[in-house]
This record gives structure tokens, sequence and C-alpha cells, in this order.
């Protein structure tokens, strides 16, 4: 299995070459449907892409974590995480190969 990554350059390219726009229209398209993903995680909206996956923003509480190299309780402030979860088709597409 390669460890290979997928850049904005490569969804770019990939549009490019797929449906023919130009250079500039692919790399604006890529930037805008992030920059909506971006702007609805900001705003506490979930994402959901149908087929791929969901991003969904869960709140952790304030917890009392430890530091491992003194040993010495440290409080740990409430935050927002953002969760990943693959959808069950990704997840069989996956465990195809």
């Amino acid at each position: 299995m390669a460890n290979e990554t997928i850049t904005r350059a490569d969804l770019a390219d990939a549009l490019y070459q797929e449906l023919g726009l130009s250079r500039n229209e692919s790399a604006d398209i890529v930037d805008s449907v992030f920059e909506e993903m971006s702007d609805a995680l900001v705003s506490s909206e979930n994402v959901k892409i149908s087929g791929f996956g969901s991003f969904v923003l869960r709140q952790k509480s304030e917890r009392i974590g430890r530091n491992p190299k003194t040993g010495v309780e440290v409080p740990i402030t409430p935050r927002t995480v953002l969760v990943f979860k693959a959808s069950h088709i990704l997840k069989n597409l996956m465990n195809k190969s």
C-alpha cells in the first residue's frame, strides 16, 4: 500500500482532465468547495458528502489530564473537535482491495 497524499492541486488537475475546464477554473472550484465546507464547520454545521462520509463537530467537556513526563495533573479545557466518519459505501470500497 503506497503512502501517497492527494493535494488540492491533484484534485484541480483531475477536474481539468475529466471536465476539460481550464486549470484556473478547476483550482477555483476546488477552493470554493473547501471554503464552503470550512465556513459550514466554523458555523457549527456538520458536513455530509453522500457516498463519502460526514465531518461532525463534537463537544469535549473539561477533564483532568496528566503530564506524562512529570505526572502532574493538568486541567484540559472544554473544546470542539472535528471527527470524520466514513460512509458504508467508502468503507466497503476500502475493504474490497
